[in-house]
């Protein structure tokens, strides 16, 4: 499975950065990349259960692929939702299905650093998005 350009970007800005110290001021900076919610769109219908910190996640089919936004309460969680839509950014419902979301963090040097809360509400995300692609 190929990475989409914006994945490719935030590989190559990760890997970049020497150390965990840098890689969680750059997740803060991609956290403000994130398309704004409209204050109606953070609703309870959009809230992802699993998640510690509020998450709600919007999406909608634009021909083949589906555009997804998020938004959250907690600045670290934005921007590992930012990188998140960075790598799903124009996939197809199978390779949606198929992402292992582990092996992407991991690849961007924040796989250690994710707790298991936070890890368990990046895939709680990840699920809502393929049931959402699942019921079109």
């Amino acid at each position: 499975m190929s990475l989409p350009e914006q994945a490719r970007e935030a590989l190559a800005a990760f890997t970049a950065c020497p150390g965990w110290e840098q890689r969680a001021r750059l997740l803060l900076q991609w956290g403000e990349r994130l398309e704004a919610l409209a204050d109606s769109e953070c609703s309870e219908a959009n809230r992802v259960q699993g998640c510690e910190s509020q998450v709600w996640l919007v999406g909608d089919k634009r021909e083949t692929t589906w555009h997804f936004r998020a938004a959250s309460d907690a600045r670290l969680i934005r921007g590992l939702l930012a990188v998140l839509l960075a790598r799903i950014a124009g996939l197809d419902g199978e390779e949606l299905a198929r992402l292992d979301l582990a092996e992407w963090f991991a690849q961007l040097g924040l796989g250690r650093q994710l707790s298991p809360s936070r890890s368990n509400g990046l895939n709680a995300v990840l699920l809502k998005m393929r049931q959402m692609v699942e019921a079109g």
